[in-house]
């Protein structure tokens, strides 16, 4: 029941414009204007994320800019997931920024390289599919501490630029907008952000946050508004990527340093992505492509690495923001990159007006639509364990970064897991009529359970023969093959027998290489039934 309760709270409340519904894949007219649409919403968003990102990390925005470009194309056009959005992120700028300050930007073109590369290999030995193992409460705390993490990231706009430390969770210190921008500036934030709200009642024709943009860019432009603009963050002005191979030696001292930054940024890069394709396929009714999108990712990033680009992986904000827009095939993220790239090399100038109070307003309503609301709810009707884990993972999207969070979710989910299995062990006993006692052990025999399964039996009480039957149980690991040998030196030691039923072929072996245990197959009419299920189902070492 609580797990029926946190899906439907993750379908309501994670998934805004939840009214669009998935498109069947035919490029109407209609169809081709809402995703082009989209993709131009998007692309506005992207050019002042790219430029702080690349503040975080050390570099020129155009690194940024060209990341943003060439990742998004990429990853939309062979992408797992249509409708996803990928390009330079600030839980991968944070890492880099040590990288460039010590060894220079090249150092860090090297290591996007390698990262694709290893990207690339996670996909092809189809790793992505790990993906599933990501238990629902740390999706949850997951989506929760992304809205946070967005909200925090859009302060540093409200700051005098150039006076906040950028991270990737957000600006520090810095210095406030006067009085005199700052109030106009959270009108207009407002001003966004009610048109954005509004306007889908009144038409869905146009995506609501590129209104949303157009409408609070005119105002500030025929008013003359003194606030800050795209243009005050740097200039985006550029021409187009040049390949460009890393200039760094190609020695076995290079690979010493640029690996172990591409292995974290690979991991990272790929937990974000998967989990955006997670959560845009829960959107738009999708499944699978977690493999393919380890490949693009991976292909993406070393392209860009031999053409000037920071790398990056997928965007969740601005992949809700293409959806929210109505944004469902790879047309619009393929004409986010292209507008992108427009507003590089001609529209520079034009863009640079923008109002980034509007750009702020759309971000916020992604942070609303994106919050889990219900999920504060539902905190005292899920299991306690369960709740932990969606405050913990919050927290510490919020405090570290994503990637990080979801591993931390997930162990701590898979700790809970294997306590709760270890309580479950237990044997029912009886002494049949020729005078053996027979334990049928049943729940799980694994790591965790292994001290208990050893407590159920009572060697020396216990009469000359004794069966242990795991009809009722999975001998799951190393550690339960050693507590069952463990037991049996007992009852040897105790001048017993001891047999053992419904255990696989494969236990059978390595027990009977231990050469304590006496083996009686004969009198287990289910064994070969046993083998069978164990066979069918997969399971390794069966019972």
């Amino acid at each position: 029941m609580a797990q029926s309760l946190m899906a439907r709270t993750a379908r309501r409340f994670t998934m805004p414009d939840l009214a669009l519904a998935p498109t069947t894949g035919r490029l109407t007219p209609e169809r081709i204007k809402t995703e082009v649409l989209s993709g131009l919403t998007v692309a506005l968003a992207l050019v002042p994320e790219a430029v702080a990102f690349s503040f975080v990390a050390g570099v020129n925005p155009l690194v940024g800019l060209y990341a943003a470009f060439l990742v998004g194309l990429i990853t939309a056009a062979i992408g797992g997931r249509p409708g996803m959005i990928s390009g330079a992120t600030g839980a991968l700028a944070v890492v880099m920024v040590a990288l460039v300050a010590e060894h220079g930007v090249e150092y860090l073109f090297a290591t996007v390289v390698l990262m694709g590369i290893l990207q690339i290999a996670a996909g092809v030995l189809r790793w992505g599919k790990f993906i599933r193992l990501v238990p629902h409460p740390v999706m949850l705390g997951f989506v929760n501490g992304l809205a946070i993490v967005i909200f925090l990231a859009q302060l540093s706009q409200f700051q005098v630029p150039g006076s906040a430390e950028i991270t990737g969770h957000g600006a520090s210190g810095g210095t406030w907008l006067p009085p005199a921008q700052l109030v106009p500036m959270l009108a207009l934030v407002a001003l966004t952000m009610a048109v954005i709200w509004l306007l889908p009642r009144l038409t869905r024709a146009v995506p609501a946050p590129l209104v949303g943009i157009a409408v609070t860019a005119a105002v500030v432009i025929a008013f003359g508004i003194d606030v800050p603009r795209v243009g005050d963050l740097a200039s985006i002005q550029g021409g187009l990527p040049a390949f460009h191979i890393p200039a760094v030696p190609f020695t076995l001292e290079t690979l010493q340093i640029i690996l172990p930054y591409a292995v974290i940024l690979a991991a990272i890069g790929l937990i974000e992505s998967l989990l955006t394709l997670n959560l845009v396929g829960e959107i738009t009714g999708q499944r699978g492509g977690a493999s393919q999108e380890c490949v693009a990712q991976g292909v993406a990033n070393t392209v860009t690495g031999v053409f000037g680009g920071m790398g990056g992986c997928a965007m969740i904000g601005q992949s809700m923001i293409n959806v929210r827009s109505g944004g469902r095939t790879r047309v619009a993220g393929i004409a986010a990159a292209l507008f992108l790239l427009s507003f590089i090399l001609v529209a520079a100038p034009l863009i640079e007006l923008i109002p980034l109070a509007a750009l702020v307003g759309v971000m916020f309503m992604v942070v609303i639509g994106t919050f889990a609301w219900n999920s504060v709810r539902i905190l005292a009707r899920v299991p306690r364990t369960d709740a932990f884990v969606i405050l913990l993972v919050t927290v510490v999207t919020v405090l570290e970064d994503l990637a990080v969070a979801v591993v931390v979710g997930v162990i701590v989910s898979a700790l809970a897991y294997a306590w709760n299995n270890a309580r479950r062990i237990h044997a029912k006993s009886y002494v049949t009529p020729e005078g053996a006692k027979v334990y049928q052990v049943q729940g799980p025999l694994f790591f965790g359970s292994a001290e208990g399964f050893a407590e159920m039996f009572d060697a020396a009480r216990d009469p000359a023969v004794v069966i242990v039957d795991f009809a009722d149980s999975r001998v799951v690991d190393q550690s339960a093959l050693q507590a069952i040998e463990a037991v049996a030196a007992k009852y040897e030691d105790a001048g017993k027998r001891l047999q053992l039923r419904h255990l696989s072929r494969d236990c059978h072996r390595l027990l009977k290489r231990a050469g304590h245990l006496v083996l009686d197959s004969d009198d287990d009419p289910d064994y070969g039934l046993a083998v069978d299920y164990g066979v069918r189902t997969g399971i390794i070492g069966g019972h």
